[in-house]
């Protein structure tokens, strides 16, 4: 896995890559400053998942820096590339804190996000269209999610053949050499 990196200089925000982007890959900017996102977050001390985008193959979507998400969050994507897959490590302060968010997350938790920037645009625009643009847009990144799992999940399932496969050569194997083996040495 990839080096930590210390986002805040306290600890208090820990990056480490876990997939990353095309060089050519865009980041937001100021220009594009609205990020969707696939993530899965979990309790640091239990590993209990608290909140995820995977069940539901749903994309979150916020704007960094306005103070719609908790700190680290608009700290960690303004570093993140479209494509990147990132673990955030979050203490408490740049979490929930004190209060935490009952009933999921206790007080001063310490939260992992495995976080990937799916995609960054433009803050939407005042026309009649955007609305149905945007869920037109998120229909097409959910079937893109979709198609990715749907891809992944025949390649584990590949891959299981495969060692069943290899797994039962090696037990036919074993058993012929058993058979081959019984009664040597024993004739008179």
């Amino acid at each position: 896995m990839s080096e930590e990196i210390d986002l805040t200089g306290d600890g208090g925000v820990i990056k480490t890559i876990v997939r990353h982007a095309k060089a050519d890959a865009e980041a937001p900017t100021t220009d594009t400053p609205v990020v969707d996102v696939h993530y899965e977050g979990v309790l640091a001390e239990t590993g209990e998942v608290f909140d995820t985008t995977h069940e539901d193959n749903t994309i979150f979507s916020f704007e960094i820096g306005k103070g719609s998400v908790i700190k680290s969050w608009d700290i960690a994507l303004r570093t993140m590339k479209v494509g990147e897959v990132a673990k955030i490590k979050c203490k408490p302060d740049y979490g929930y804190g004190s209060a935490g968010s009952p009933p999921d997350i206790p007080p001063n938790a310490t939260l992992i996000f495995e976080v990937e920037l799916v995609a960054c645009r433009p803050r939407k625009s005042s026309n009649l269209g955007s609305a149905s643009e945007e869920r037109t847009r998120l229909e097409e990144l959910k079937k893109q999610r979709e198609i990715a799992a749907a891809t992944k999940e025949e390649e584990k399932k590949k891959r299981e053949e495969a060692k069943a496969a290899a797994a039962a050569r090696i037990q036919a194997k074993l058993g012929s050499k058993k058979v081959q083996g019984k009664g040597k040495g024993k004739a008179k």
